[in-house]
C-alpha cells in the first residue's frame, strides 16, 4: 500500500549533515512514515533555523504547530514544518516549553512566522520572545484561555450573546445544568442502579423501582371497564307534562294553578292565553297585536317612602 503522504525524495544523508551542522543543539533525530523529525534546543531554534535555510537549502516556513502533553514537565511543543523547493523534501523542528518559559521567535528569519507564532499563542498560550506583535488573532477580544489546551473545558468559561436591552453584545460565565455534564449510555431497561424519573410511584403496585411504569389496570379491571361502556345508556328522566305539576308537591302544584294578575289560568295543554292576548287576536287574526302594557301598582302609604 502507498504511503498517503506527497512523494519525497529520501535523503540517506540528511542524518549525517544535521549532525554536522547543528551539534549539541540537536537532541533527536527521528524517521518515520518517510518523513525526518527533529528536536532541537529551545534557546538555540532560531539559529537552527538560519543554519537551515542557509546551509540545508530549506528555504520555505510551511506552518507553525503546538502540541500539548498535560504529563510532561514542559507540556508544550511547538513544531515547525520546513519545506526544501530545491531537494523536494520536508523537515519537522520541534522545541518544548511551557506555559511561562518564552521561545525565541523566528520573524527575523521568516517574516510569515510572525502570524504563525500569534496563532499558537491564541491556542495554547506559549509565549515567543520578540515577536512584533504578540496578539490573540482567533479568539475575540477579552477571550479567557486557550481552546487548544487539553484541560480547557469543551464549554468555555464564558459566552456571549446580543442583548437588546444594552443593544450591544455581552459577555457572561457559562453556566451549565449539572444535568447537563453527567452522560449515562446504561438503558434503562437492563436495570439502572437509581431510579428514573415517574418509575418512583411503582413502589405501592408490589414492582420494585427502576423496572419501568407499572400497568395501569388489570385484565379484569379491563373487562369491567369494557362491560361497562357496552352497557346501554339509562331511561330519559321523566319531565314535568303540565305547568301544575311541578314535582314540589301539593302545595307548590296549587300555586301553579293560580290564575296570573292579568286573569290567566294555566292549563294542561300549555297553550293558555291571556285576555289581551285573544281581544288582540280577534281584531286582526293574522296581525299579532303588541301586548297590553301592564298598569302600574298604587305605591303602599307608609313607611319611607
Amino acid at each position: 500500500m502507498a504511503h498517503p503522504a506527497p512523494l519525497v525524495a529520501p535523503q540517506p544523508s540528511l542524518a549525517t549533515a544535521l549532525e554536522k551542522l547543528l551539534g549539541s543543539d540537536l537532541l533527536a533525530h527521528d524517521f518515520a512514515a518517510d518523513e525526518d523529525s527533529i528536536t532541537v534546543r529551545r534557546e538555540a531554534v532560531a539559529g537552527v533555523m538560519v543554519a537551515l535555510r542557509d546551509s540545508l537549502e530549506y528555504q520555505q516556513l510551511m506552518e507553525i504547530a503546538g502540541v500539548d502533553y498535560p504529563d510532561r514537565a514542559e507540556r508544550f511543543e511547538v513544531v515547525y514544518h520546513l519545506l526544501s523547493v530545491t531537494k523536494n523534501h520536508r523537515l519537522r523542528v520541534r522545541v518544548s516549553t511551557d506555559e511561562a518559559t518564552p521561545v525565541p521567535s523566528i520573524v527575523p528569519v521568516w517574516p510569515v512566522a510572525g502570524w504563525l507564532e500569534r496563532e499558537v499563542f491564541d491556542m495554547y498560550g506559549v509565549l515567543f520572545a520578540g515577536n512584533p506583535d504578540l496578539r490573540r488573532i482567533l479568539t475575540d477580544y477579552g477571550f479567557q484561555g486557550h481552546p487548544q489546551r487539553k484541560d480547557f473545558p469543551l464549554t468555555g468559561y464564558i459566552e456571549l450573546r446580543y442583548s437588546e436591552e444594552d443593544k450591544r453584545v455581552v459577555y457572561e460565565p457559562v453556566k451549565l445544568a449539572q444535568d447537563f455534564r453527567n452522560f449515562d449510555f446504561l438503558s434503562p431497561w437492563e436495570g439502572a442502579d437509581y431510579v428514573l424519573p415517574g418509575d418512583e410511584k411503582a413502589g405501592g403496585t408490589g414492582e420494585g423501582p427502576g423496572k419501568g411504569a407499572p400497568t395501569p389496570m388489570t385484565s379484569k379491571e379491563v373487562k369491567a371497564a369494557d362491560e361497562k361502556a357496552k352497557a346501554p345508556p339509562p331511561p330519559t328522566p321523566k319531565t314535568t307534562e303540565k305547568p301544575a305539576e311541578t314535582g314540589a308537591g301539593n302545595k307548590a302544584n296549587k300555586e301553579a294553578a293560580k290564575p296570573s294578575e292579568d286573569g290567566a289560568k294555566a292549563k294542561a295543554d300549555g297553550e293558555s292565553k291571556t285576555p289581551a292576548t285573544k281581544k288582540a287576536e280577534k281584531a286582526s287574526p293574522n296581525a299579532k297585536a303588541p301586548a297590553k302594557p301592564r298598569a302600574p301598582r298604587k305605591r303602599k302609604t307608609g313607611g319611607d317612602a
